[in-house]
This record gives C-alpha cells, sequence and structure tokens, in this order.
C-alpha cells in the first residue's frame, strides 16, 4: 500500500535512511537525522509536497518525496525527487511504485519536470531512475566529499507535465482534489 506520510512514520523512516547516510556515499548528508529532525521534515514537505510510504505487513518498506528544485520564481514548476528503499526491500519493484506514485501526485499537481541527483557510482539507482522515464542531463563533478572520496553526481530529469503555455502555478498538496490521492 502505497500512501502519503504522516508523523508518526518518521522512526521508521529514520531507521531506513541513517544507514544509507552513515554507511554509503549516496546521501550527502554527513550526520543521519533522527526521527525528530525526519517528523519535522515530513510536516514541511507535506504543506506544498508530496511525501510518499510504501506499507507491507505494517512496516514503511520506502520512502519517496519532493521539494523545490531551485528559489527563482520561474522554477516553481520543477522539482527535486529523492527515493529510499528499507535494505530488506530493495530489488523488490517498491523503489519504482513509489516514483510512479510520486510522479503521478506531482502531475496533478501541475509540475512539469522532476530532477534526481545520483552520487556516483551507484548503478541500482541509475536503473531505477531510467526504469520510470528519468534520462541523464550532465553531471556535476566533484560535487560533494563524503567516505573519504570527491564524489559526482549525475543528475537526470523526467518530464511529468505537458509543458503548455502560461501554466498554473502548482497546487500546493493540501489543496490538490479530492479523490487523488486515494488512487494511490
Amino acid at each position: 500500500m502505497i500512501r502519503l506520510a504522516r508523523p508518526g512514520d518518521a522512526q521508521e523512516i529514520a531507521q531506513i535512511y541513517a544507514p544509507v547516510v552513515r554507511e554509503t556515499h549516496t546521501s550527502f548528508e554527513l550526520e543521519a537525522p533522527d526521527a525528530d529532525e525526519m517528523r519535522n521534515r515530513i510536516v514541511k514537505t507535506l504543506a506544498m509536497f508530496p511525501w510518499l510510504v510504501m506499507e507491507r505487513e505494517g512496516r514503511v518498506a520506502g520512502y519517496a518525496y519532493a521539494s523545490k528544485h531551485r528559489e527563482r520564481r520561474a522554477y516553481q514548476w520543477s522539482v527535486d525527487v529523492s527515493c529510499y528503499v528499507h535494505a530488506d526491500a530493495r530489488g523488490q519493484g517498491v523503489g519504482a511504485a513509489l516514483y510512479r506514485a510520486l510522479l503521478k501526485v506531482l502531475r496533478e499537481q501541475g509540475f512539469q519536470t522532476a530532477y534526481a541527483g545520483v552520487s556516483l557510482p551507484n548503478e541500482a539507482s541509475i536503473r531505477l531512475h531510467q526504469s520510470v522515464g528519468f534520462v541523464p542531463v550532465g553531471i556535476y563533478r566533484e560535487a560533494g566529499y563524503k567516505n573519504g572520496a570527491w564524489r559526482d553526481t549525475s543528475w537526470m530529469q523526467c518530464r511529468i507535465g505537458d509543458a503548455v503555455a502560461d501554466p498554473a502555478e502548482p497546487t500546493p498538496l493540501p489543496q490538490l482534489r479530492l479523490g487523488v490521492l486515494d488512487q494511490l
């Protein structure tokens, strides 16, 4: 089941994310946020953007969320997206299902393009993003320093809107028409 994240999911989300931060270079955070910080992030995100979780047998198997791409107003139709899957659920389609649902909600909100940064090397993440329609658009060389090395970031994009002339501003998540989120 895919649904909107709730503040009560913060502990499980923090537990999924912590090993990624501590043990890999795939997140550029240097310290894993605790449940309180994750709760704050969920609440802040849901004021405008979707944060989804996949629940399996009453547990969070993974999560995906969107955030503002850039500050300048002309970027308002673009979002950055991220997805993390519990180690026990990787390779089972959780990430792809979460991304498909996330992109569907973002399209309903009126967003045009989703961007994802993938710290290299990370073939599994590249394949995940490509499987749901992302294409590579460039590489930031030596974008971050983590785990004793400079890391490149591959930037990928996915067109989710129709590129209409004079688009309306994206709809904040709480104002999205009823029923859209029930169809996840």
